[in-house]
Order: structure tokens, then C-alpha cells, then sequence
């Protein structure tokens, strides 16, 4: 009986087939990485001209508002901005340990409660009203509950407040991805005797991640929120415990500063983990066509 080549058979037999493959996917990952840096040097333009903006046009004493040209004068020029890098250098240090605790925990906690959701509809309906719940009540509200039990200034309090921003978006996105799944695929699955596990691990693991990336995206700018918001209300460290102090002490280029760090250092890491995202989803195949 004769048989009908495959695709993967005729690329294994076909050099030229198997080099023509490569150089579409080198030439993908180039423009893909391209496209990423450009629309990361347009946000963080943007971002810069805006900045820009309202200092120069809001009519804020100039003694108060600082601009991106004082900024980097306190940190790179005169005598003194060795010392001011080292006054701020802790500060984003701390915060950004802080970010990484709550993402961290956030993220595994929205990956295993997505998995158990669509594993089990009785996990779903008994734990969904509690993460419903949590969400509709401003964390600020019950942060002081939160440090209550925890205890005010430990890690345990900005893990927990760093986990529930970070987890209500990455939940949705992560179980967007898994709903998505193939029907067919996940039949075919069944056919063959595999159960929900195998269909999860096989079939809608796989496919959900764009959303799993989406997921972390959006997590990098809540955990830093997460730990500002600990810091502030908890710990008293880092650049949300210091912004306070600056402020009392009308230190304003200190607290511009701090403040100028942290959101270029967020939009630093939102865009690696986008450019990530792009290189990985090309190298799978899956396009992207909201870019």
C-alpha cells in the first residue's frame, strides 16, 4: 500500500524546504523584534512629552514640579548626583523585590485557580463568589484587615496585597485562554481515552498562551502597584513609604524623581516581557494580529 507523504515528512526530506523554513522564521522573529523596540521607544516618548507638558503648561510653581531635564540633573550632573543615585538606589531596589514577591504569587495563585476552575465546576462555584467578592471591595478598604493579620511591616503583607491586585486580571485573561480551547481537539482527546487532565495539558494549556503572556503583561504593572501600595500602608519601606516623607520634607525633586523611576522602570519591564511575548508567540506560530 502506498502512502501519502506528510508535510513534516516532505520538510525532513527537502533541504531547501527545511532552509526556507528557517529564513521565514528568522525574518518573522526580526520584524517582530523590531516592531516591539519601536513601539517601546514611542511609549516611552510619549510618555517623556507628556510628562514634559504638564509641567511646562499647568502652571505648577516650578519649585514643586520637576521635569524630565531636573530629574536627570539630580541624578547624572554636579558633585553631588553619585550621592542622590545612592539615596535612590534602595528605594527602587526595594520596590522592585516587592513587585516580584507579588507577581509571583499572584500569578501562580491565578494559574492554579484557573486550572481548578476548569477542572472542576464545584471548585469554580464555590471559590468564583469569593474572588468576585474580593475584587468589588477596594483593597484600601480592607488592607488594614490584611496587616492586621499578617502583621505590619512583613513580607507576608505585601505577598497577600501584592497577590490580589495582581490576580483578578491574570485570572479572567488566563481563563479567557483556557475557554478557547479546540472543541475538535479536545474530542479527539476523548476519543482516545484521555480525560479533563489530559485534555488541559494537551489541548488548552497550549493554546491559551497568548493569554498567558497577556496575563503577565498586565500582572507587571499591578504588582508594582501591589507593593507601592504595601509599602505605603505596610512597611514603610521602598518608594511608597518614602513618597510620604518627601513630600512632608517639600523634598519635591527627590519625590519626582522616585516617582520618575519607578514608571520607567515599569514601562521598561511591561515592554521586555511584550517583546518576550511577540518572540515566543512567533517561534510557536501563533500570530498576533491585534499588532
Amino acid at each position: 500500500m502506498t502512502q501519502t507523504p506528510t508535510a513534516q515528512t516532505v520538510l525532513t526530506a527537502d533541504p531547501a524546504a527545511q532552509a526556507q523554513l528557517r529564513a521565514d522564521r528568522r525574518r518573522a522573529l526580526r520584524s517582530t523584534l523590531g516592531r516591539s523596540l519601536g513601539n517601546a521607544g514611542i511609549t516611552f516618548a510619549v510618555v517623556l512629552l507628556l510628562w514634559q507638558g504638564i509641567v511646562s503648561f499647568s502652571g505648577i510653581s516650578p519649585f514643586v514640579a520637576k521635569g524630565p531635564l531636573d530629574v536627570w540633573s539630580f541624578l547624572f550632573v554636579g558633585e553631588d548626583a553619585a550621592e542622590h543615585r545612592a539615596q535612590m538606589a534602595p528605594l527602587v531596589t526595594q520596590t522592585l523585590v516587592d513587585s516580584l514577591i507579588g507577581f509571583v504569587f499572584g500569578m501562580t495563585t491565578a494559574v492554579i485557580l484557573a486550572i481548578l476552575f476548569s477542572l472542576s465546576k464545584a471548585v469554580e462555584a464555590g471559590v468564583m463568589p469569593l474572588v468576585l467578592l474580593l475584587r468589588t471591595i477596594p483593597l484600601v478598604s480592607i488592607a488594614p484587615v490584611i496587616i492586621l493579620i499578617t502583621g505590619r511591616g512583613t513580607v507576608t503583607s505585601v505577598a497577600v496585597i501584592g497577590t490580589i491586585v495582581v490576580l483578578f486580571p491574570a485570572l479572567a485573561s488566563i481563563l479567557f485562554g483556557l475557554s478557547r480551547a479546540s472543541r475538535q481537539s479536545i474530542d479527539v482527546v476523548t476519543v482516545f481515552g484521555g480525560g479533563r487532565l489530559t485534555a488541559l495539558r494537551k489541548v488548552s494549556i497550549p493554546g491559551a498562551g497568548p493569554s498567558l503572556f497577556a496575563a503577565a503583561r498586565v500582572s507587571v504593572p499591578g504588582a508594582v502597584t501591589g507593593a507601592l501600595l504595601a509599602e505605603w500602608l505596610s512597611t514603610g519601606q521602598g518608594i511608597g513609604g518614602s513618597i510620604l516623607k518627601f513630600n512632608a520634607q517639600a523634598q519635591f525633586t527627590q519625590l519626582w524623581t522616585s516617582i520618575a523611576l519607578i514608571t520607567l522602570i515599569t514601562l521598561l519591564l511591561y515592554n521586555i516581557v511584550q517583546i518576550v511575548e511577540n518572540i515566543v508567540l512567533v517561534r510557536m506560530g501563533m500570530s498576533l494580529t491585534r499588532r
